[in-house]
């Protein structure tokens, strides 16, 4: 497990962020430029699948990835923290609060799928599906989730550390777990705080789907639109997602 997790930071509000189906730990853009090392510590783990994990075996699903993260919280000896999640880690997020509700401070959701995953339809989930042994797959995602408004060198970034920093086989194995998500009866009501931010540019996750998905759910949360981003706020406009991030963790 050496070197499967990127700490930032050293303060007391200790965070776990979990990144996206595109992501790993070493792919959130230069969010971690701009974070605030002497009040916050994060740690920025590999799911299992990617990155320094790349080769390792699991069931991979979200609920797995939640026990992981638990266990990593565990090694740092950090007994209360918050969790940050990106895209399909929404869903992971969720499921670490189920499985150590009183171990979590604060929950943020970045373009974060709901505990009742993705109204995908037919030819999207054969999109997403295909995603696992198609770059034009990936690149139509890419494209799509950030409002068809970026260069192709942009999208190539995204679907280029994809590929280089996920097994094949892990990343179609996660797509059920978090696009089917169905854990809303686990964790509906409950009183953690929680933040969700979602661009303005990313047609997957607009305001109206994310007040009804998380803001009906959660009694205590609150949604910010991101200006001038899509999906991928850590690449597009990361100086922003820090402070919308570090202004809401400050609060507790």
């Amino acid at each position: 497990m050496a070197g499967s997790h990127v700490v930032v930071g050293s303060g007391d509000h200790h965070v776990i962020a979990l990144h996206g189906w595109f992501g790993s730990a070493r792919g959130w853009g230069h969010l971690t430029d701009y974070l605030g090392t002497a009040q916050f510590t994060y740690a920025f783990p590999d799911l299992r699948g990617y990155g320094s994990r790349r080769g390792e075996p699991g069931q991979y699903t979200m609920a797995e990835a939640a026990a992981d993260a638990i266990e990593l919280a565990d090694r740092l000896g950090w007994d209360r923290f918050s969790l940050v999640g990106h895209s399909m880690s929404g869903v992971a997020i969720q499921h670490v609060l189920h499985q150590a509700p009183h171990r979590v401070r604060r929950l943020v959701g970045v373009a974060p799928v709901p505990a009742t995953g993705l109204p995908l339809g037919e030819s999207e989930w054969a999109l997403f599906s295909s995603a696992a042994s198609s770059q034009a797959s990936r690149q139509m995602i890419v494209n799509y989730s950030t409002g068809s408004r970026l260069p192709p060198a942009f999208i190539d970034l995204i679907v280029g550390h994809s590929r280089d920093n996920s097994s094949e086989t892990a990343f179609g194995a996660y797509l059920p777990s978090w696009a089917k998500a169905d854990i809303l009866a686990l964790v509906k009501g409950n009183n953690v705080p929680v933040k969700v931010i979602t661009g303005e540019y990313d047609p997957t996750q607009p305001a109206e789907f994310m007040e009804q998905a998380w803001l009906q759910v959660y009694p205590n949360s609150e949604l910010e639109v991101l200006r001038g981003t899509g999906h991928y706020p850590m690449f597009e406009t990361p100086v922003a997602l820090a402070v919308s991030i570090e202004e809401f963790l400050s609060r507790g």
